[in-house]
């Protein structure tokens, strides 16, 4: 075999090679864009969105409150703080709360500190220090009213058990979730119409929804008595008459996003 055919065999051999390779790279390439056409879609669309409101009388109030004892020895301190305790637990019991609707926050032992100063001279006074007095033992206490004309005696309830600290009374609807998809559905009601009319107005039609999203406002609105609020005594509104306190309304905000494609 002399050389020119060698050289014919080897250049087929490489063209063929070549073909093949080119081959190869053109099918993972139609394949690559076959896979990116179906993660990536290109929609033409329109985004709308939509605001809807509920409101409705808040059915529920939370208030909760807190009892302080301070003795020299952890169990004294205990000891009083619970007797105190289950005195209100009784009358809050007696005003018509149920159990489950009792719970506590928070209970804490600490040791109470006082500081003594050293002895002092014409020269001028010792450093003092921090000598333990005692402890003190703390509960709190969450309750949850139905009943919420009772609201306001409860809490002359407990001054009379005692109880000289009550935090901020608030409001709430139960189920609340139904008064969230009643927003809802008039959030969604009102872009929907829009996105019709803007279709409308293109000339396009609406194929079907592409993306969605919703978010609702249903933070409750508090109520502070004022004895609570000024750091006063609940005690000193035991002869008075239970305070009236009007629970107003409660409203819901829902806000959605729809994104349509069109044609």
């Amino acid at each position: 075999m002399n050389i020119q055919e060698q050289v014919w065999k080897v250049g087929k051999w490489v063209g063929i090679l070549l073909v093949v390779f080119l081959a190869v790279v053109s099918i993972k390439q139609l394949v690559a864009t076959k896979y990116i056409s179906r993660q990536n879609p290109i929609f033409n669309t329109i985004s709308v969105n939509g605001k809807g409101e509920a409101v409705s009388i808040p059915d529920i109030a939370t208030f909760s409150f807190s009892v302080t004892e301070n003795a020299k020895t952890v169990k004294e301190a205990q000891t009083k703080a619970t007797e105190k305790i289950n005195a209100a637990l009784a009358a809050i019991r007696a005003g018509g709360v149920e159990e489950k609707d009792i719970k506590t926050l928070s209970y804490s032992i600490n040791p109470h500190y006082e500081y003594t100063q050293g002895p002092c001279t014409q020269f001028g006074c010792q450093g003092g220090k921090q000598v333990l007095d005692g402890y003190d033992v703390s509960q709190t206490i969450q309750v949850k009213v139905r009943d919420l004309a009772k609201a306001g005696e409860l809490f002359d309830t407990l001054g009379g058990a005692g109880v000289k600290s009550v935090d901020g009374l608030s409001f709430a609807i139960d189920d609340i979730d139904t008064i969230k998809a009643e927003a809802r559905a008039e959030a969604i009601a009102q872009a929907k119409e829009k996105a019709e009319k803007i279709a409308k107005d293109l000339g396009v039609r609406l194929v079907k929804i592409t993306s969605f999203y919703d978010s609702s406002d249903d933070q409750p609105f508090p109520y502070y008595a004022r004895e609570s609020a000024m750091g006063g005594d609940l005690m000193s509104v035991k002869a008075q008459v239970a305070p009236e306190i009007p629970q107003g309304e409660q409203k819901v905000t829902a806000m959605v996003s729809i994104t349509y494609e069109i044609k």
